[in-house]
């Protein structure tokens, strides 16, 4: 049966007892402006279809921008009503969260998974609801893959492994092929989807280069201020350090910062390549002045990505399992037309 084709008397208590919940949720702190400011329900809402949305967190800046392109397409609108949840990083929150989606009979439950085990209990009783389940950036393992219906995001394997090819590229240019090049990887969330996918990718092409050393593996929690942390103690043990890769752009301007105040440069001028992911505008300002040498976009805009993806359902039109959004390596030879893409 479509989702749609819910009898008006069920669709008008789902929104009183939405409305219940919202005021209930009315005193909690807000971290996106007014994109998460509360909505206000009328009769004429019962229409509307409800979504669920539970977000990782706030930890970075492309967090702030994925959450934002979710918010940008949930709107009254384009016809969604968006009832959305800030996990902050806590497994717990988002469990918790995403049964109060169920509780409240929303149409669609919409989330990005902190981690990628645990799921198996909170999906089966959203499977059970006959809610569908969307999961966004990162993915889940489960034994019995039909407790979701699709995923969107990125490739992060396939992003890792252009992190690896964008070095070897940098390299060939300075020469340096038969060096030996000592690195060291700032990596993200463990147990996250990204930080698993892009250290698999980046591993498949150092294993091809037999002259690439990694000197050590840090856990920088895709924030600024481990990323820094992390590189400042890799600085004092390591003085070789002829390569950063950083999981993230935040991790990144971390590790510049502290690149910087060991009186080091980087770039492929300086004393250290810089390779980064994400490709948020702050980034690519310093692709373009050299200090970062290439920065993997990891595409934030998936929102209209699971906007086609429930219009198709709402058709009752059957959708894949997987829908990769479109990424590219920014260098310094290619970023300027990016950036003034926004000017």
């Amino acid at each position: 049966m479509n989702k749609r084709q819910i009898n008006k008397k069920d669709r008008v208590w789902r929104w009183i007892a939405a409305a219940a919940v919202m005021l209930l949720l009315a005193g909690c702190s807000r971290e996106y402006g007014e994109a998460e400011k509360e909505d206000t329900l009328t009769p004429m809402d019962e229409n509307l279809i409800v979504v669920g949305v539970s977000q990782v967190g706030s930890e970075s800046v492309w967090r702030t921008a994925n959450t934002m392109s979710l918010q940008k397409v949930f709107t009254k609108e384009n016809g969604y009503f968006m009832i959305f949840n800030n996990a902050r990083q806590k497994q717990e929150n988002q469990i918790k969260a995403i049964r109060s989606f169920i509780s409240q009979r929303v149409d669609y439950i919409v989330f990005s998974p902190i981690m990628e085990d645990g799921w198996e209990t909170v999906l089966r009783e959203a499977k059970e609801a006959d809610i569908p389940v969307i999961l966004v950036d990162r993915k889940v393992k489960l034994q019995d893959q039909s407790l979701y219906t699709c995923w969107v995001g990125s490739d992060f394997k396939n992003e890792g492994r252009m992190a690896g090819e964008a070095l070897a590229y940098c390299l060939r240019k300075q020469g340096r092929q038969r060096e030996n090049i000592h690195i060291v990887l700032l990596q993200g969330t463990q147990g996250a989807t990204a930080t698993i996918g892009r250290a698999e990718g980046f591993q498949e092409i150092a294993q091809k280069h037999e002259n690439w050393l990694i000197l050590e593996q840090a856990d920088g929690e895709f924030t600024t201020a481990k990323g820094q942390e992390e590189m400042e103690r890799l600085l004092h043990r390591y003085k070789d350090i002829d390569v950063v890769v950083s999981q993230n752009d935040d991790m990144t301007f971390g590790a510049l910062a502290a690149i910087e105040e060991a009186g080091k440069t980087a770039g492929e001028d300086g004393d250290i390549l810089v390779i980064s992911f994400d490709a948020v505008k702050g980034a690519l300002k310093l692709v373009e002045e050299g200090k970062i040498t290439a920065d993997i976009e990891c595409n934030p805009n998936q929102g209209e990505y699971v906007d086609q993806i429930i219009r198709k359902m709402e058709e009752g039109e059957a959708v894949a399992k997987l829908h990769f959004v479109p990424e590219r390596v920014f260098v310094k030879e290619n970023v300027a037309e990016d950036l003034g893409e926004d000017d």
